[in-house]
């Protein structure tokens, strides 16, 4: 059989590497190279999945997963175990031959790798011609890109669309941008070349699944990590290469943009962070995936002089004999090579072809850590003075040691980082089974290492790039988007998993807003749940007794102590309406179902309130046989919301018969002096309700109520009139006299004591304290003084702590002697008038009306 060799060309999302594994497994045997681990590993277990792991191996510099007998071989580029022979080999992303670090490996594959019956490489377009000029009998086939690619500006990064990737190219600018689009988009998923394979798999799979919409990333992104990615945004368009700063070229972006739109998804590319925009040249090369052709392939010497090391580092550095290659810049390996030289120690060691091997084999150990060639040169000199020192094998407690140091999951980011570098590097070595006589063991132990501190890892940065919470209401905000959420048994609203807030009755507390916009934006994602558990709340609200609802005393009606309405005026003084709150979960603006089945429970339960407080003053409490006059006192009372002045109804007392006010004191009703009042109305509860009623009638504040309850209430301040007009006083049974409201029978009781002493002197005592209830001696003063009265000073007596005594104040006008009134007529009195004492308490309430 003739063997096949051909290359697939193409730009991104052209189904190349499907192809080839597709190929490899309907060959008996076959290997596939690709450029990084995470793709290795990607491939392998699908592989694995579908023709099961005894039958395909995976081959990475850090990991070696070899059955028995396998049939497949699944490989880094680097790795590739060239020696062994099999039916298919296919090589990936081909194009890297031109890379300044990396290409002399592919360049050495693109040479000498080839299958027994298949050879494939996959690549970019542009290799066409640099593959034909160096391997002349190739097929060379292209395929279209399934989705089209377009170019889509400028975007501020608080306005990318969903599913966007934003490169960088360095780690701070990444770690930039994630901060940024966690406080402005909820959180980002990061891609960095330096995180180990399982967390950089447990960032991308947090993207795809959904949890955070965005993703930040360096390049690293462009090497085939199959993500659902609509939209690439660059926010920078420069990097450094090793060696300077330079702008990217048109098939790096277009590498990197290709990521955006998968199989038949079309995607776009643009910039953010304020870029200046590519030249209109390269956006057109990017979007028509026309690249000019790779002119030159960086190549290094593959026949390689183990006679010294001086010599193998000479075989290293020979020139191409070919124009299309150029020699590669110094790889690490060689780079540590070149430093070992410079040591003595090394150098008397190495003396022979098969210690130039093993010290050859050393310089392959990877510098994961990227730190300064010298420091890595150190660790390399220090395992192969080991190995050579030991027989070729490396003493396990030392290498205990060195991996003890790593098993740490303290520290930051760059800490955790940095940590899984260096065990990455003893992963390498732990796979050198000639070098360890269990190596299995410490294969086992560096990976446990390795996955704990990724996982660490991952979750760093979670914690400082991903605000879940604000993320899923970030997306909460799309249109028709639907998010699964409940509200479980302890009230809790959980939306995707997150609490949001907690249902409370018919409130909705938001869990910690920082402020009116979150909260709002945590009630909108509730919304569904919320909507889906008000049935119950609402029927169990109906069935509920009356002890779970009250008043406050604001006027609020509550349902297990949680407002739900306030009171307005309704029908009449005692059938107040009610309100609901606007910040209940109900939607109070239309006339639902729901909202007037809760209307009218809290109507109900309210009419309930004032019947059982007031029911004196309904209607149905008059007694049948109440004559005319009767029933006009009771109305009166009722208006006035059971107390009013003797003077407004003086003539109905009067014309009342004895049936009637019979009748009416067995209601309760009590006709002082000057005020005609209910009884039974001046209890706390009936005082509270009162107030209440009158509030909600006048749409003013409650005024305040005294808190002690039966007839022995006290005195209390009158409040400011913006809390308490005057005129709500009588309306709860109290009249106000200066700064104090004497409740009215303790008022009736004042006036009867002031009648009694017919203008003499009045003495504080505890029977004038009992019969008052003054709270003390400045509020008898006080009330006393308002009326006409003042203290007497220094009067005799033996007591040791003397009662204070008050005396009728004289008037202080004097007539002028022989003067009379000039000019003014007075009306003559009638025989039978009484002139008013103008001390008495209903002067002074008359002309404090007045005024």
């Amino acid at each position: 059989m003739t063997p096949t060799l051909r290359a697939v060309l193409g730009p991104t999302n052209t189904g190349k590497t499907y192809l080839a594994v597709e190929r490899m497994t309907a060959h008996q045997t076959g290997m596939i190279g690709f450029p990084l681990r995470l793709l290795a590993r990607e491939n392998y277990d699908r592989i694995a999945e579908k023709h099961g792991r005894t039958s395909v191996a995976l081959i990475t510099g850090e990991e070696k997963l070899i059955p028995p007998k396998p049939r497949w071989y699944v490989c880094t580029v680097e790795a590739m175990p060239l020696d062994l022979t099999v039916d298919f080999l296919a090589v990936d992303e081909v194009q890297l031959c031109a890379d300044p670090e990396r290409g002399h490996v592919f360049t050495d594959r693109l040479l000498r790798a080839r299958g027994r019956e298949e050879t494939m490489f996959l690549g970019s377009d542009s290799m066409a011609g640099m593959i034909r000029s160096l391997i002349p009998d190739i097929q060379i086939e292209t395929r279209p890109r399934f989705s089209t690619l377009s170019w889509a500006g400028e975007a501020k990064l608080n306005r990318l669309p969903r599913r966007s990737a934003i490169v960088a190219f360095s780690v701070d600018k990444v770690y930039e941008m994630a901060e940024t689009l966690r406080r402005q988009r909820g959180g980002t998923a990061v891609v960095l070349g330096a995180l180990s394979p399982r967390t950089r798999n447990a960032q991308v799979e947090m993207y795809q699944a959904g949890e955070v919409d965005y993703l930040v990333a360096t390049d690293a992104i462009g090497m085939g990590l199959n993500m659902d990615v609509d939209h690439v945004a660059f926010a920078a368009l420069q990097k450094y290469d090793g060696s300077r700063r330079r702008p990217l070229t048109a098939p790096e972006m277009g590498q990197i943009a290709g990521r955006a739109g998968r199989h038949m998804n079309d995607g776009s590319f643009g910039i953010t962070n304020e870029r200046k925009p590519p030249d209109e040249e390269i956006i057109r090369r990017i979007v028509e995936h026309d690249y000019p052709p790779v002119q030159r392939l960086y190549w290094r010497n593959a026949s390689l002089d183990f006679g010294s090391p001086k010599r193998l580092l000479a075989s290293l550095r020979e020139p191409a004999l070919r124009p299309e290659l150029s020699r590669a810049r110094d790889a690490d390996d060689q780079l540590a090579l070149d430093a070992l030289i410079r040591d003595d120690a090394v150098m008397a060691r190495s003396g022979t072809p098969e210690a130039v091997h093993l010290l050859w084999d050393v310089c392959q150990i990877p510098d994961f850590r990227k730190v300064m060639a010298d420091h890595h040169a150190q660790l390399l000199g220090r395992v192969f003075l080991t190995l050579r020192d030991n027989n070729g094998a490396l003493p396990e407690d030392w290498v205990a040691e060195q991996i003890a140091r790593l098993d740490r999951t303290d520290g930051d980011i760059d800490t955790l980082t940095n940590r899984i570098a260096h065990v990455r590097t003893w992963t390498y070595i732990s796979h050198r089974s000639d070098w360890l006589a269990d190596a299995a063991h410490w294969q086992e132990r560096a990976r446990a290492i390795e996955d704990t501190l990724s996982d660490a890892l991952h979750r760093a940065l979670i914690n400082r790039f991903v605000d879940k919470r604000a993320a899923m209401l970030g997306r909460g905000k799309g249109k028709g988007d639907a998010t699964a959420s409940i509200v479980n048994a302890k009230g809790h609203v959980l939306v995707e998993g997150h609490v949001v807030g907690r249902l409370d009755g018919l409130r909705f507390q938001p869990e910690d807003a920082a402020d009116r916009r979150e909260a709002k934006a945590l009630i909108a994602a509730a919304r569904q749940a919320i909507d889906a558990a008000l049935p119950g709340i609402v029927s169990s609200l109906e069935n509920a007794p009356d002890p779970d609802f009250g008043v406050s005393p604001d006027g609020k009606i509550t349902w297990r102590g949680r407002s739900l309405a306030c009171l307005t005026a309704g029908e009449n003084l005692l059938r107040p309406g009610l309100r609901l709150d606007r910040d209940t979960v109900l939607d109070t603006g239309t006339e639902s179902v729901l909202t007037e089945r809760v209307k009218a429970k809290l109507q109900d339960f309210l009419d309930g309130f004032i019947r059982r407080r007031l029911s004196v003053l309904l209607e149905e409490a008059a007694p049948e046989a109440l004559g005319a006059s009767g029933r006009g006192i009771l109305y009166h009372l009722r208006e006035g919301l059971g107390a009013v002045h003797r003077k407004e109804i003086a003539g109905l007392i009067d014309n009342a018969p004895g049936e009637d006010k019979a009748a009416l004191k067995a209601m309760g009703m009590r006709l002082g002096v000057d005020w005609v009042y209910l009884d039974g109305l001046l209890s706390t509860r009936a005082v509270r309700a009162r107030a209440l009623a009158w509030a909600a009638w006048k749409g003013a504040p409650v005024p305040e109520t005294p808190s002690v309850s039966g007839h022995g209430s006290r005195a209390i301040p009158t409040v400011p009139s913006a809390s308490g007009p005057p005129e709500a006083w009588p309306c709860i049974g109290y009249v106000p006299m200066a700064s104090k409201a004497l409740r009215m029978d303790r008022y009736e009781a004042l006036a009867a004591l002031l009648r009694r002493a017919k203008g003499g002197p009045i003495t504080c005592d505890k029977a004038f304290f009992e019969t008052t209830a003054l709270p003390d001696t400045d509020a008898a003063t006080e009330v006393l003084q308002s009326l006409g009265y003042r203290k007497v000073e220094g009067a005799a007596t033996d007591q040791i702590d003397p009662p204070l005594q008050f005396e009728k104040r004289k008037s202080s006008r004097k007539k002028t002697p022989g003067r009379k009134s000039a000019g003014r007529k007075t009306k003559a009195k009638p025989a039978n008038h009484k002139q008013m004492d103008p001390n008495s308490p209903f002067a002074v309430l008359k002309n404090w009306g007045k005024s």
